[in-house]
C-alpha cells in the first residue's frame, strides 16, 4: 500500500474549502519568503534547484488540487520527479498529488523549527536545527531501506492526521466513508487501501494513541499542518483536537504559530 497515493487521492476528495486555500496560501509564503531548502547531495535552496522544486510543488499541489484533473499529463510529468523523492506513486496524478503534498508539509515543519530556534541544537559546530539531518525526508531522496519505510510511515501518519481531524467534530459514518472511498475508487485505489481508509475513518478518535505513534516532533509537525488541510477550524472540538495534538506530541507553541502563520491558518 502506498500512502503517497493515498494522501493524493484523499485531497482531492476529502480536502476542506480552506484546505486548498491554505496550499495556496503556504506555497506563496514559502517563494516569497525564499525559505531555504536544504537538499540532500548539497543543493542549496540559493539554487535553481530549490527554485525549481517550489515551482514544481505549487504546479502539483495547488494547481493539481484544483485542475488537476483536467491535464493529468502534466500531474504526472511532475509526479514522476517527486515519486523518485517520496518513494513511489509517481507515474499517477494522485501519486504526484501526495508526494507534492509530502514535500509542502515538511517544508512548512522544517520552516516553523528554524524559524522559531525550537529545533536549534544546543551545542556543537555541527549540530543542524533539523535533527533528521540536512533535509528531511519528504525533500530527498532516500538512501536506505530505513529511509524508505520511515518516509512511507511519515505518509501514513500524515493520512491518519487528516482523518482524524475531519473526525474531530463528529464521528464520520458508515454512509460519508463510503461516500469518500467511492470517490477515490474510480482513480484505482485498490481493496486494501479501501478496507483500510474506512477502517481508520470509524475508528473512534483517540489522540492519546494517535500522537503516541507519532516518532518526534518533526513528524508531529507534519501531520499538524496535514491536519489543518482536512478541517476549517470553525468549531470548539476542531480547535481542541489541534490543541491536543501539539501538546501530546510535544510542539512548541512557537512553532505551532509559526505553522499556522505560513498556512493562512493563524487566528
Amino acid at each position: 500500500m502506498n500512502f503517497g497515493d493515498l494522501i493524493g487521492g484523499y485531497l482531492q476528495n476529502a480536502m476542506t474549502p480552506s484546505g486548498n486555500d491554505r496550499i495556496g496560501n503556504t506555497m506563496n509564503d514559502l517563494q516569497r519568503t525564499k525559505f531555504d531548502i536544504p537538499f540532500g547531495g548539497g543543493t542549496s535552496a540559493g539554487s535553481s534547484g530549490a527554485g525549481d522544486l517550489l515551482s514544481s510543488l505549487r504546479d502539483v499541489v495547488q494547481g493539481g488540487l484544483s485542475g488537476a484533473a483536467s491535464s493529468p499529463a502534466k500531474a504526472g510529468g511532475i509526479g514522476a520527479v517527486l515519486g523518485s523523492l517520496l518513494g513511489g506513486g509517481g507515474d499517477s496524478m494522485r501519486g504526484a498529488l501526495g508526494g507534492g503534498a509530502l514535500a509542502m508539509l515538511a517544508s512548512v515543519a522544517m520552516k516553523a523549527f528554524m524559524n522559531s530556534g525550537q529545533g536549534a541544537p544546543q551545542s556543537g559546530a555541527n549540530a543542524r536545527p533539523w535533527t533528521g539531518g540536512d533535509a528531511p525526508l519528504g525533500l530527498k531522496v532516500p538512501e536506505s531501506r530505513d529511509e524508505e519505510q520511515a518516509l512511507q510511515k511519515t505518509a501514513e501518519l500524515v493520512l491518519k492526521g487528516m482523518i482524524n481531524a475531519a473526525k474531530s467534530d463528529g464521528q464520520i459514518t458508515r454512509d460519508e466513508a463510503e461516500k469518500i472511498i467511492g470517490k477515490m475508487r474510480g482513480s484505482g485505489m485498490d481493496d486494501d487501501a479501501q478496507q483500510w481508509l474506512l477502517s481508520e475513518m470509524q475508528k473512534p478518535l483517540d489522540v492519546n494513541a494517535f500522537a503516541a505513534e507519532i516518532p518526534n516532533r518533526e513528524v508531529a509537525a507534519q501531520v499538524y499542518a496535514a491536519s489543518l488541510l482536512a478541517v476549517e477550524v470553525d468549531t470548539v472540538a476542531e480547535r481542541q483536537y489541534l490543541d491536543q495534538l501539539a501538546q501530546r506530541t510535544g510542539l512548541h507553541p512557537v512553532v505551532v504559530q509559526h505553522i499556522e502563520k505560513t498556512m493562512g491558518a493563524a487566528a
